[in-house]
């Protein structure tokens, strides 16, 4: 089981950067892959970015490639969103996930994400 936590949520303005943090409990995080997704009022929940449990491979949504970048660190059980060049679009509940342990496969697969936290308000003005 993996227990999951956000920060770091605020208003900022467009052109502006923020960084979410995602502590996680469990002595086997560092076997978890991680992620980020938001959900903007009326939307789906949609994937921004996800780290393998070693942190050799991340992958980006197409809209946050080249402004968002995400990290781990397994000593520290947390993990990471820095959000650069934030844009109203951006608006959204961001969430922190994490996938079955071990996980091999696609992270742009919905099922791949067993374990969520409550989420963290990010709001962009324009």
């Amino acid at each position: 089981q993996v227990q999951l936590v956000e920060s770091g949520g605020g208003l900022v303005q467009a052109g502006s950067s923020l960084r979410l943090s995602c502590a996680a409990s469990g002595r086997t995080f560092s076997s978890y892959g991680m992620g980020w997704f938001r959900q903007a009022p009326g939307k789906e929940r949609e994937f921004v970015a996800g780290i393998t449990w070693n942190g050799d491979s991340r992958y980006y949504a197409d809209s946050v490639k080249g402004r968002f970048t995400i990290s781990r660190d397994n000593a520290k059980n947390t993990g990471d969103l820095q959000m650069n060049n934030l844009r109203p679009e951006d608006t959204a509940v961001y969430y922190c996930a994490a996938t079955g342990r071990y996980y091999s496969g696609s992270y742009y697969y919905s099922g791949a994400w067993h374990y969520w936290g409550q989420g963290t308000q990010v709001t962009v003005s324009s």
